[in-house]
């Protein structure tokens, strides 16, 4: 059956928040970059703004907040990615950036979800679109999209069907998680505490264990500056922009293709560290599973020996690192980018060959895992991809 959607949930904004309301710390305030993070999966959002406690309690006794099960959509620029809302700590959000979905009637959001990313919710959307320069929704035109509305029975079981998915999907990414933190804790156990195999009986001389070696991290890593334009490259080139990066995880398995992407980028390799170097407290630096190109505000990394290449991930992925990282950047700037002058000279530690061969034995182990996880889920995001647009119109029935 034939709806308006409008007419089985609410498509309303926020209430306008002033840049003289913005905290430094607080209740977390979303704008399209956090929503198309939290699209792509990001745990950890690098949100910098913040609204104080109070003014967000005023707002949700007066107007309402986003809540579990709630949709956001981006609306002005990078337009048309929704979030459905999985957390229940506060957060508040930009009018006019994004548009809210709620109080829903008769329509499951799990179900609108899936509808907005098929082909069939795109094709609604595009009919929303005003602007050319900067494509932007209207509330006015969204609550005019149509669809064809199952019975709430069958959109249940539709949306169960591909949620089973993105449950696969989910704990993939928990598990790589808790492999990357596996491999952060040995690399301090060794580099940071030096209790190594052997330690009992080796002297600490200067800082550094004897018979290791210490030099500066340009002597470690080369810096790749291949500009490229992207329009002269294949529309399938993987593309991974510092929306793509997640915080804090060294496995960078999210990315796009560069068919809408139009600025000089920075080519790079499979296996080469990418480092954002916009905001450096986010700590969003990794290695590629794949070749491509990525943001000229990423800093392209690569070891200049193989055999330093696990040590060299383990140490500009660290949180020590990335510290040095943020003190490196201009107070007041806009937008704070690390030094790469100052960052160059970060000193490596690097063991005797016999001990870096252990070390980089156990590493290479928990660094495969998270590339067979990350290509498991690769599978599963296709297959779900597949499989979304013959659930929505029919084609498959559950």
């Amino acid at each position: 059956m034939e709806v308006r959607l409008a007419d089985h949930c609410e498509i309303t904004s926020s209430k306008r928040i002033y840049a003289k309301e913005y905290e430094e710390s607080g209740i977390p305030f979303f704008r399209g970059k956090e929503i198309v993070e939290k699209y792509n999966g990001q745990s950890a959002i690098s949100s910098d703004l913040f609204i104080s406690e109070t003014r967000y309690e005023q707002i949700k006794q007066s107007f309402g907040v986003p809540h579990r099960g709630d949709i956001l959509l981006t609306s002005v620029g990078t337009i048309g990615v929704p979030y459905r809302v999985d957390i229940d700590e506060p957060f508040y959000f930009k009018d006019g950036n994004l548009t809210w979905f709620r109080n829903f009637r008769g329509i499951d959001s799990q179900y609108l979800f899936y509808w907005l990313v098929s082909p069939l919710g795109r094709r609604e959307l595009s009919k929303c679109t005003i602007g050319a320069a900067q494509p932007a929704y209207t509330i006015v035109r969204l609550k005019e999209m149509r669809l064809d509305l199952p019975d709430e029975r069958t959109q249940r079981a539709i949306s169960g069907y591909l949620k089973n998915y993105d449950d696969l999907i989910e704990n993939n990414k928990r598990r790589i998680e808790l492999l990357e933190e596996s491999a952060r804790q040995l690399y301090k156990e060794w580099f940071v505490r030096f209790r190594f195999p052997g330690h009992e009986h080796v002297k600490i001389i200067d800082g550094v264990p004897e018979g290791w070696t210490s030099e500066p991290l340009d002597r470690v890593v080369d810096v790749i500056k291949h500009s490229v334009d992207p329009t002269q490259l294949p529309a399938s080139t993987p593309y991974i922009g510092l929306e793509h990066m997640p915080r804090r995880s060294f496995t960078l398995n999210v990315w796009e293709t560069s068919e809408k992407v139009t600025s000089t980028k920075y080519k790079f390799n499979q296996g080469d560290i990418l480092f954002g170097k916009i905001r450096p407290y986010f700590h969003k630096i990794g290695f590629a599973l794949t070749a491509g190109i990525t943001s000229s505000d990423a800093i392209v990394m690569r070891p200049k020996l193989e055999r330093q290449y696990f040590v060299a991930l383990c140490e500009v992925t660290s949180d020590q690192f990335i510290a040095l990282a943020s003190k490196t950047v201009r107070e007041g700037s806009k937008m704070p980018r690390a030094d790469w002058k100052v960052l160059k000279q970060r000193r490596i530690l690097c063991p005797s060959e016999a001990l870096l061969e252990v070390f980089n034995s156990q590493i290479v182990g928990i660094v495969d895992q998270c590339k067979t996880l990350s290509y498991q889920n690769f599978c599963l995001t296709q297959a779900r991809d597949l499989l979304l647009p013959k659930l929505m119109n029919g084609e498959i029935a559950v």
